[in-house]
């Protein structure tokens, strides 16, 4: 995927109803896919589909990922604090709204 193609698909996040299969969104949200496992072990994104390889993501999971990727590697953040950062994060947007 080149960085264009990364580009015209960030923009259409905002579709919820785009969804990437496994392998597309850990390149779309550069994580691999035991993090992305982990995550959804720890409930912090909500793949569609039970077995592993029929998960499906949608844009929402995408944003949240971006931003558990930035805080785990960048802050080195845990994940059960990465879930409760994602949530407050998410309830001072609501607030705000």
């Amino acid at each position: 995927m080149t960085r264009d193609e990364l580009d015209i698909i960030m923009g259409q996040l905002l579709d919820e109803s785009l969804e990437f299969e496994l392998a597309e969104f850990c390149r779309v949200c550069q994580a691999n896919e035991d993090f992305v496992a982990a995550l959804v072990a720890e409930g912090v994104i909500e793949p569609r589909g039970v077995e592993r390889t029929h998960w499906r993501f949608t844009g929402r999971s995408v944003r949240r990922t971006q931003v558990a990727v930035r805080l785990h590697h960048d802050l080195d953040v845990n994940l059960p604090g990465v879930a409760l950062a994602l949530d407050l994060l998410e309830e001072i947007e609501r607030l705000r709204r």
